[in-house]
């Protein structure tokens, strides 16, 4: 950006941020607003309890500067924070409820972020930043190396270095680094961790300021429905496809691993009992700074489905009202119907090429049957010595459906209907219960039967006992069942 008169000047009449800082409240916004929202990483607060949060403030205030210093109830300030002109707050609704909910803007944040730095530091540390600049640099340059010959070169270059680090280490030689050099590093870590929870809230203003769009378009549009999808989702996925949706989406995958945060985890709590650090007194929420970058990415992912949820709306809508278009043509039709039916007009009135369609279904034809090709295995056939009783071949009861449909008909013959127990009267059971269970799925499958749940019958037949020698009356009971001819 170009830092000519023209463009500041715009930028001081607009920009939330700089009139955040000529504002005669600045103290008292940028302190209350970094203590609720920046120190805690809270990405939306309910409005009563933020104005009861704000209510102490000014009460600790009148005590010092009197009762005319902030004379306004506090919720009258959050509104006018949050107005317009100021743009300090976003306010907001969740879906589902009434009440209002407040939240940061990125320009506030970045307001507060350049305050912060105002402040004079007793410690300023620059061989980590020069040595993350130099990292960076080979990065970059070993990354857009496309020759194999110096990519191999190099890497055989750190495989040595390696080698020679490992040497050292064995021979008693271990570089550790000094507590000058761990209170570096963990500086620049604090304010990369910051200014990274800040570009979230930034990333998530640039997909809400698009979903504000696309409801916009989505009120005014007049067009084919087509038309429309084509025109959001091109926006959408330009805005995915960027250098910023590429880094977030990138970002996201790498935090997502469950692997990367127990790594993080780990390497805090070792961080954090080291002597050095320990000195600079960090926050006590930097043990747990990757949940917060983890909890600022899901208000993003939130703000996205809000986007596809409000294309699912409209889609929906368009849907209700194409139906009902579709009724009003067909309730037209139908009202000329009724006005045509005393006087039918003469001659054809519709000709119809045929009165079916012919329907043929992909999986009504019938699908490739590989043959079975049978595998006749050359094995020598041995006899076996065990004595075994082939009787049990021969026992098998099969009954004979045949004679039991003759003998149904025969019945049927001169008789409308006549029940399960009428026929085994005349021709007992000789298979026991096998053949009454051959009458019944005859009266499923080959006969017209009724069930009669009222009358109980019992069926009786003649059995061999399990000696094989004395014979037992058995019997069943079961609703009576009628055959009809």
């Amino acid at each position: 950006m170009s830092l000519d008169f023209a463009t500041l000047d715009i930028l001081r009449t607009h920009h939330p941020a700089w009139r955040l800082l000529r504002s005669d409240h600045a103290p008292l916004v940028a302190s209350f607003l970094h203590r609720v929202f920046v120190i805690p990483n809270v990405r939306a607060m309910a409005a009563a309890d933020l104005a009861e949060a704000l209510e102490d403030e000014l009460y600790a205030l009148r005590l010092h500067r009197g009762q005319d210093a902030f004379p306004k109830p506090a919720l009258d300030y959050l509104n006018d924070w949050a107005a317009p002109d100021k743009g300090w707050l976003r306010k907001f609704y969740k879906p589902g409820t009434d009440e209002a909910q407040f939240d940061l803007t990125p320009a506030t944040e970045k307001a507060i972020a350049w305050l912060a730095q105002l402040s004079e530091r007793q410690f300023i540390g620059t061989e980590s930043r020069l040595l993350t600049l130099f990292d960076l640099l080979k990065q970059m340059s070993e990354g857009s190396e496309a020759d194999p010959a110096k990519r191999m070169a190099e890497l055989h270059k750190k495989r040595d270095e390696i080698d020679a680090e490992i040497a050292r280490v064995l021979a008693g030689d271990v570089p550790l680094l000094d507590d000058v050099a761990l209170k570096d590093r963990f500086q620049q870590f604090m304010q990369g961790a910051r200014e990274l929870l800040t570009d979230f809230r930034e990333v998530e203003h640039n997909f809400r300021q698009l979903d504000r769009r696309v409801r916009e378009r989505i009120a005014l549009w007049e067009g084919s429905k087509g038309a429309l999808l084509e025109d959001i989702m091109g926006e959408r996925d330009a805005i995915a496809d960027s250098d910023q949706g590429k880094s977030f989406r990138a970002f996201w995958d790498f935090l997502l691993s469950s692997r990367r945060q127990e790594e993080l985890t780990q390497l805090l709590d070792r961080v954090l009992a080291l002597p050095a650090v320990r000195d600079l007194q960090p926050d006590s929420r930097t043990r747990r700074v990757h949940y917060d970058w983890m909890e600022a990415g899901e208000h993003t992912q939130r703000t996205v489905a809000a986007l596809s949820q409000q294309l699912r709306r409209f889609l929906d809508d368009q849907a209700w009202l194409e139906n009902r278009r579709i009724m009003d043509i067909l309730h037209g039709i139908e009202s000329k119907a009724l006005a045509l039916r005393e006087s039918p007009p003469t001659g054809n009135v519709m000709e119809m090429a045929e009165a079916r369609a012919d329907i043929e279904l992909a999986m009504e034809r019938p699908l490739f049957t590989p043959a079975v090709k049978p595998v006749i295995a050359s094995l020598a056939l041995q006899a076996g010595e065990e004595d075994i009783d082939a009787r049990a071949l021969f026992d098998q009861v099969v009954v004979d459906k045949t004679h039991l449909i003759r003998h149904i008909k025969h019945a049927l013959q001169d008789k409308t209907q006549i029940t399960l127990s009428a026929l085994v009267a005349a021709r007992p059971l000789q298979q026991g219960l096998a053949e009454l269970v051959a009458y019944l799925q005859l009266g499923s499958e080959t006969f017209h039967t009724t069930v009669d749940e009222d009358r109980v019958e019992p069926i009786r037949w003649q059995a061999a006992a399990s000696d094989g020698q004395d014979v037992v009356i058995r019997s069943a009971r079961l609703p009576r069942v009628i055959f009809i001819r």
